[in-house]
């Protein structure tokens, strides 16, 4: 890789060993893929839940920490995925103190970095959203496709190790998804119908992400008629992040690199996959439970945007939960301060259910409090989180979230796909 003078002082250890590792990181993943150079990068999101870093990841995070803090401090703004312990709600989950307290090392560590504790993986709604051509180092897959196909921002999926060194360099290898060649569409999708509610849109990025073959494929999205709010988008995004392993998309007239179909393919289009009403809901069927037992209802991945927060009070209010099930609704700390001013807070929490603040479900000891709890039948409206649970020792059940919340209220599923 070609090396400016500064890049190259780094990598020779005059900023002192934490650069020094940090470019040798980058320069190990820029050979990888071919990079010919690096790139600067404006802003970090940063993906270290401890249940990922575990004890060996936290004692390097602290072996760094200890190091002058002029050789430490992160060269642009940094900001954090959710954790995996909230400390307000940890024991009320039966998760232990040994959890707690591995994420209050790292938390100790990061903070001696300059790395702001966000704990979202909604940081493009909450924090500092990215413009179109901004070059970043992003880790959560939702954010990261958010962040490359709706706002037109730069990134690849950068894991933990490969971020933090894009955080104390300010700089990522140029590969992937920073170039023009990789950003043009592969696939064509036309849909025959506009998706319904958040869970709707969240299948239908689950069959286009099932679909791809490759992370380096880039599905061009055609026939949605009017924009889809942020919360919709996000939803889709996400799922086809999580069943796709992809960190693109475009959706013609909507995302601001797809004006049209023209303008995101190279040559003759592509023959397009036509997905209809009957797909949608085969999609949300393929979760349909054996029978109506229900555990636990969890609202999380990505985390509630402040007006499904909102969505979420006003149907649990004067409802009371079935004293069987657990309802959990995970998100940022921002929208958790906003919800308790506003009295979400209070209305969710006074039906039984619980507010969780800058965790997400499945980064947060998943398999571990299910056991501890007893669950095993969860519900929920995000089509990312029955995705990835299902690996976890849960049999996810995908529904919108008022059926979700009348289940919770009945203790037995009611109203899902069958």
């Amino acid at each position: 890789m070609k090396l400016t003078e500064y890049e190259k002082a780094m990598l020779a250890g005059e900023e002192g060993p934490a650069r020094r590792y940090a470019m040798e990181q980058i320069i190990r993943v820029g050979d990888f893929f071919g990079a010919d150079a690096c790139v600067e990068i404006s802003q970090v999101h940063l993906m270290a839940d401890p249940e990922s870093l575990g004890e060996a990841g936290v004692e390097f995070l602290e072996g760094l920490a200890a190091l002058p803090h002029d050789q430490r401090r992160v060269r642009v703004p940094t900001v954090t995925d959710p954790r995996g312990v909230d400390f307000e709600a940890y024991k009320r989950l039966k998760q232990t103190d040994t959890m707690a307290e591995l994420e209050r090392r790292a938390i100790a560590a990061f903070e001696s970095f300059g790395v702001m504790m966000t704990d979202t993986c909604i940081n493009y709604q909450t924090i500092l959203p990215p413009v179109m051509g901004e070059h970043l180092a992003f880790g959560d897959t939702g954010s990261s496709i958010y962040a490359n196909s709706v706002l037109g921002a730069r990134t690849n999926f950068e894991g933990g190790p490969s971020a933090l060194a894009a955080a104390l360099t300010g700089r990522t290898a140029a590969y992937g998804f920073h170039l023009d060649a990789r950003r043009r569409g592969t696939s064509l999708f036309e849909t025959k119908v506009r998706p319904k509610g958040l869970t709707e849109w969240g299948a239908l990025g689950a069959i286009v992400g099932k679909a791809m073959n490759s992370y380096w494929e880039v599905p061009v999205i055609a026939g949605i008629e009017g924009a889809p709010t942020s919360d919709e988008i996000k939803q889709f995004g996400a799922a086809l992040a999580s069943f796709g392993s992809t960190p693109l998309f475009h959706m013609t007239g909507i995302t601001p690199e797809a004006p049209d179909l023209n303008a995101v393919f190279d040559n003759t289009l592509p023959p397009p996959t036509v997905i209809n009403a009957g797909d949608i809901a085969n999609l949300i069927r393929s979760y349909a439970p054996e029978d109506d037992t229900l555990h636990v209802v969890a609202f999380a991945g990505p985390q509630l945007s402040l007006v499904e927060m909102q969505m979420l009070s006003g149907l649990l209010e004067g409802r009371t939960l079935h004293k069987d099930v657990a309802l959990l609704a995970a998100t940022s700390p921002e929208i958790k301060s906003a919800c308790d001013r506003m009295g979400l807070t209070a209305t969710i929490e006074g039906a039984g259910g619980v507010v969780l603040s800058g965790v997400c479900f499945y980064q947060m000891y998943a398999r571990e409090i299910g056991e501890a709890n007893g669950w095993k039948r969860l519900m929920s409206n995000s089509a990312k989180l029955v995705n990835i649970l299902g690996g976890y020792g849960y049999e996810p059940v995908l529904a919108t979230m008022e059926q979700c919340i009348e289940s919770a209220v009945q203790g037995r599923i009611v109203g899902a796909a069958s």
